[in-house]
């Protein structure tokens, strides 16, 4: 079989020397690593050393946007998200950014002091790779996103990452990804006793300014 796999590219920034936590925030479809740089100031953690990394995903073409070449984390065919599901392009890029993980490992940043973020579908892969990941995490914080391959995350779900907090926050005006496939995500996660904490915004596919500062403030209970 082919050798699929690849690496990513990462813009890198460190809010002091020595950081002591990654964020590695994973941007949403046709976007790349830039289109959340402004969290680094956003989140106002001046205090805490830390390593932000933005990755950009691969180019490739998506079906639900008549197949034009765009970055994405995996292919999307229907509206619906969850409809004949990419499995191969999803486990193809959770691979990546365990590559990732391990690197910040090895650069001195341990796993449970590393937080996967994304926005929409790399929020998407933000839960299917931190749920299943064999190392404890520090958090995980999915916006605007879903969970992928649900039906699977019973039986592949690592034990160590089920305390792990999670952040997940929504739009409730979502044209692109429907608040009800994300009240669907959340409540199995709840029924599995994730420690999930939930933000609904008056907004549509977008991050607001309430919810950086909710972010910020549920990161500094984690960031100790």
């Amino acid at each position: 079989m082919p050798d699929n796999s690849f690496q990513l590219s990462a813009i890198d920034i460190t809010t002091g020397s020595n950081p002591e936590y990654t964020i590695l925030w994973m941007h949403g479809l046709g976007a790349d690593g830039n289109d959340f740089v402004p969290v680094v100031q956003a989140l106002d953690l001046p205090e805490i050393p830390i390593r932000f990394l933005f990755p950009h995903a691969p180019q490739q073409p998506v079906t639900i946007n008549s197949g034009y070449i765009m970055r994405a984390w995996y292919d999307i065919q229907h509206t619906d998200f969850v409809e004949q599901e990419d499995e191969t392009g999803i486990r193809r890029s959770q691979h990546a950014i365990v590559e990732l993980i391990e690197r910040e490992d090895r650069r001195g940043i341990p796993p449970d002091h590393l937080i996967l973020a994304g926005f929409s579908q790399g929020a998407a892969m933000a839960l299917h790779t931190g749920l299943r990941h064999p190392d404890r995490l520090a958090g995980i914080i999915a916006l605007s996103g879903y969970l992928p391959l649900a039906h699977k995350i019973e039986r592949e779900a690592h034990i160590t990452n089920r305390i792990t907090p999670i952040f997940m926050a929504h739009g409730n005006d979502d044209p692109i990804v429907p608040i009800e496939l994300a009240h669907a995500s959340l409540q199995q996660l709840r029924e599995y006793y994730y420690p999930v904490t939930w933000h609904e915004y008056p907004m549509e596919h977008t991050v607001c300014d309430q919810e950086l500062v909710d972010i910020s403030r549920w990161l500094k209970t984690i960031l100790k």
